[in-house]
């Protein structure tokens, strides 16, 4: 994998033609693993500014996804490995769907595509979830807006305590 560290979390591709292995994957995971959030991600676009991000990104059990809904932009998902489920939110914090999503030979929806500024969070099911998304960009850190009825991703047991209450609202397999 030939890439460069933006910081823990994120990695960016080098070069034009992008080709990852699944020694890559491990190595992703066991980097999720050793940072603060447990995620991280490799960029296949080039910039924040490039029109199109793609991203192969690697969350470990627990990694907590504070819910948020993206302006102007749609969301795709593609998952190569594990399991989650993608709860979908009204403004006000209620629950409106779970989408179960996992690897093709899952049983569960391998592809999703959101298409509407809606809230939505992942409850990661089974060791890792891999998986390549697909956005609009540029990214503006100001077109992503989290849930004011959420805990911040720095309060780690508030944070663990929503995904649980929210895991047991929803009767959550993952």
């Amino acid at each position: 994998m030939r890439a460069h560290q933006l910081n823990e979390e994120v990695l960016v591709a080098d070069g034009p033609l992008v080709e990852l292995v699944a020694d890559d994957i491990a190595e992703l995971k066991e980097r999720a693993l050793g940072n603060a959030r447990r995620r991280i991600r490799i960029c296949a676009h080039p910039d924040a500014d490039a029109s199109v991000h793609e991203m192969l990104i690697v969350h470990t059990r627990g990694a907590y996804v504070r819910p948020h809904k993206h302006l102007g932009k749609s969301e795709s998902v593609h998952v190569l490995e594990g399991e989650a489920d993608v709860v979908l939110f009204d403004d006000a914090g209620g629950v409106d769907a779970v989408v179960p999503i996992g690897a093709y030979d899952s049983g569960r929806r391998f592809f999703y595509r959101l298409d509407a500024p809606v809230f939505h969070t992942f409850l990661i099911g089974g060791e890792f979830l891999v998986m390549h998304e697909v956005t609009k960009g540029p990214f503006r850190r100001e077109d992503t807006v989290f849930a004011p009825w959420s805990p911040a991703e720095d309060d780690a047991a508030a944070a663990d305590a929503f995904q649980r209450e929210l895991a047991a609202t929803i009767g959550s397999r993952a």
